[in-house]
């Protein structure tokens, strides 16, 4: 193998290590908005050159998490009353639909969110809600990927990783709410099942959007 191949297959990894860490600091708000990360640190903090450092900024900078200040690191973006408000509004018309597109369900997909539903139940009840939050996104996702619409999945994944971080920051907030949470999937699991696509669309509808009201401050 050559060097240049050997490079080839070495350095996706270590920005791709790079990248998951930094995600998912973010994500679980272990890295605020408004904190500036450096290379140097992230680098040391990984284990890695700085070149896959960069890398891996510029993708989440892509993806609308952070905002690169060249010699200076990468500002991690608070989030927005109207970042909240775009990004609800956007699930609310990816879900809807595809909760429409899924009646009549296959059974693959009322089995495997059957299976999400008994392992965020799981998580809840440890109190683990960073996992949850991500069990949660999983089961959305399982209905926008149904529809077999590669552009409509990968958008909704982009969506639901903007989400993760303002959630779980509301779960911790609000753990009481954790449970009507998993009473409204049971609800458009039963929904799906019976066939009942409008029934599924006005859950998903309301299951949406009591997040705009949590993420404000204005629970209800």
């Amino acid at each position: 193998m050559s060097l240049a191949v050997k490079q080839s297959v070495k350095q996706p990894p270590a920005a791709e290590r790079v990248y998951a860490h930094v995600k998912q600091a973010v994500l679980e708000r272990r890295y605020e908005g408004g904190t500036l990360l450096t290379e140097g640190e992230l680098a040391e903090a990984v284990g890695v050159s700085r070149t896959p450092v960069r890398e891996a900024l510029l993708r989440l900078e892509a993806e609308g998490l952070l905002k690169l200040y060249p010699k200076k690191g990468a500002l991690v973006l608070p989030v927005s009353a109207q970042e909240i408000a775009d990004v609800v509004e956007t699930r609310q018309l990816v879900e809807e639909y595809a909760a429409r597109k899924a009646v009549p369900a296959p059974a693959g997909l009322i089995e495997r969110l059957e299976e999400l539903l008994a392992e965020q139940k799981a998580q809840a009840a440890a109190g683990d809600f960073a996992a949850a939050a991500v069990t949660d996104r999983c089961f959305h996702a399982e209905i926008v990927r149904s529809g077999g619409n590669e552009i409509l999945s990968r958008l909704y994944d982009q969506l639901r990783d903007r989400q993760l971080r303002m959630g779980v920051a509301v779960m911790h907030s609000h753990p009481d709410r954790i449970a009507k949470t998993l009473a409204e999937h049971e609800e458009i699991l039963r929904a799906l099942r019976a066939g009942d696509a409008e029934a599924a669309v006005g859950i998903v509808h309301r299951h949406v959007s009591w997040f705009s009201h949590l993420a404000r401050g204005e629970v209800r």
